[in-house]
């Protein structure tokens, strides 16, 4: 018998081949879910275009994007996927055909938690109370190429038209889970070392708001 040790099966991927990305908006009520993961499908292509990942099959409040100890949405997916015996395979398919997969968020997240950062409380903004933030998580596979939000963006640079008619598709696209009034704002990347940034988008909407 041999006493060389076997080399261990690989058991990626990681997280660090994933990034945190993210639709936001305002409306009325911002925890909305939907059986209709076809749907959510059609979403992350009309906003991630041709990139591996998953959609999540949620829309939530910033204050429930990260639980109680500490854990996102996003690495939640993550997990989600990771658990799969098949894992491999399917960042496989990620990775050489581009496809993407939804998952069905735990329902732990529909608790809120309030950060540190408290700039979303109608106590200390109450226009928060009439315009409800919200956020779509898209947990994408590291692609050097340019997401579609961002290509889209990037070739319609000058024409307002052609902005607006690709908002108000997304707009659209949004509209079986967050119906009415719901509008988006805009798309980020989320950085988990400085969570404020995204409360920080919304505040800097604030002043049209009042």
């Amino acid at each position: 018998m041999s006493d060389t040790t076997p080399p261990a099966a690989p058991t990626g991927p990681s997280l660090n081949d994933f990034a945190s990305f993210y639709l936001y908006g305002l409306t009325n009520y911002p925890y909305q879910q939907s059986t209709d993961l076809a749907k959510f499908g059609e979403l992350y292509n009309l906003v991630i275009g041709n990139h591996g990942g998953l959609g999540i099959a949620s829309t939530f409040h910033p204050y429930q994007l990260v639980n109680q100890v500490g854990v996102t949405v996003w690495y939640a997916a993550y997990a989600q996927f990771y658990t799969q015996p098949n894992r491999l395979e399917l960042f496989a398919e990620m990775t050489v055909e581009k496809t993407s997969f939804v998952v069905v968020p735990p329902v732990s997240f529909a608790e809120f938690h309030i950060w540190p950062d408290t700039r979303l409380t109608t106590d200390e903004n109450p226009i928060f109370g009439r315009f409800v933030p919200f956020v779509i998580p898209f947990l994408v596979r590291k692609d050097p190429e340019a997401l579609r939000w961002d290509a889209v963006f990037a070739a319609a640079e000058g024409s307002k038209n052609r902005i607006s008619a690709y908002l108000e598709a997304v707009n659209k696209a949004i509209k079986f889970v967050q119906p009415a009034p719901a509008f988006v704002l805009g798309f980020e990347e989320f950085d988990e070392q400085r969570p404020e940034q995204l409360v920080e988008k919304f505040l800097s909407c604030r002043d049209m708001l009042l």
